[in-house]
């Protein structure tokens, strides 16, 4: 992998940054060739092709309308590509599955249920033979996990907007699936009560060694949770008038000591050259022609 050239001066590299290359045979996730189109002769994307190791936390980044969302949702089976595939595990995504637990920006709890049950509900669809007990004991170690022990048997209507979205996490980790996909997951949060669940987040995926696929718009968040950053670019119509679908620009390796915080990240070596470089793309590449 080609080395980043630093954009300000730095003691550390910190990351290294390439086009985006075609999956690995070895790579838990592969998305290969995947293309979708809305609006004819005008593709939202086209090949696009990268891998997600197991255990891995990959995030994406780009523009509004360069179809971040699109690929989740193909990658969670709630939406098909036009071309390409996906493959999890050595099998090809067709259609939803408690495989893949996806937390979206809106919390989706059933609002006539408490957090007990909301998360039971999906634990008791994932394993149907459970007692009721080892259900209700699975449950409270995950609503733990988030910190909502108190809230058990509060309703929707009774929570924040932070607690709702920390349900909506718990209910994703309580399915343990093999990879989780977050659509951002706190874009709709207030400061500090983003900072507190992206720090518990972090803590429960260092814990459980979860794969986690994330959009985000924001560049601290994504260097502060990730491994690995895909910047996405914007499809652009070109000078001679023909167009060119969106993709993935960059695959950009996070190389800072894992045990990040919030409040330490830019004091780490090499954290200032990382954020310019993703700034640089999105301010002056992502809509390049």
């Amino acid at each position: 992998m080609m080395a980043m050239p630093p954009v300000e001066a730095g003691p550390v590299a910190a990351a290294a940054a390439a086009p985006a290359a075609p999956c690995a045979a070895a790579d838990f996730l592969q998305v290969q060739g995947l293309g979708r189109v809305f609006q004819p002769g005008r593709p939202v994307f086209a090949d696009v092709s990268f891998g997600v190791a197991r255990g891995e936390f990959v995030c994406i980044i780009g523009h509004s309308g360069c179809g971040k969302t699109t690929i989740l949702n193909v990658l969670a089976g709630l939406d098909e590509a036009d071309q390409g595939h996906v493959f999890m595990d050595g099998r090809e995504v067709r259609g939803p599955s408690l495989e893949r637990g996806v937390v979206f920006q809106s919390h989706a709890l059933m609002p006539w249920l408490t957090v007990r049950r909301n998360i039971a509900f999906a634990v008791e669809s994932r394993w149907p033979q459970w007692r009721r007990s080892q259900v209700a004991a699975h449950v409270e170690k995950y609503v733990a996990l988030v910190g909502l022990s108190a809230a058990l048997d509060k309703k929707p209507s009774q929570l924040s907007g932070g607690m709702k979205q920390r349900v909506g996490i718990a209910r994703a980790f309580a399915i343990e699936p093999k990879m989780l996909l977050l659509d951002e997951p706190f874009g709709a949060l207030d400061a500090l009560t983003r900072g507190t669940i992206q720090d518990e987040l972090l803590a429960i995926v260092q814990r459980t060694q979860q794969t986690v696929f994330m959009i985000t718009h924001d560049v601290d968040e994504a260097i502060l949770l990730a491994d690995r950053v895909l910047l996405m670019r914007n499809g652009v119509e070109l000078p001679d008038g023909q167009w060119r679908p969106g993709g993935i620009a960059e695959s950009v390796q996070v190389a800072l000591p894992r045990e990040r915080t919030r409040a330490g990240l830019h004091r780490l070596p090499g954290y200032y050259e990382l954020r310019n470089h993703i700034v640089d793309f999105l301010v002056s590449r992502a809509h390049a022609a």
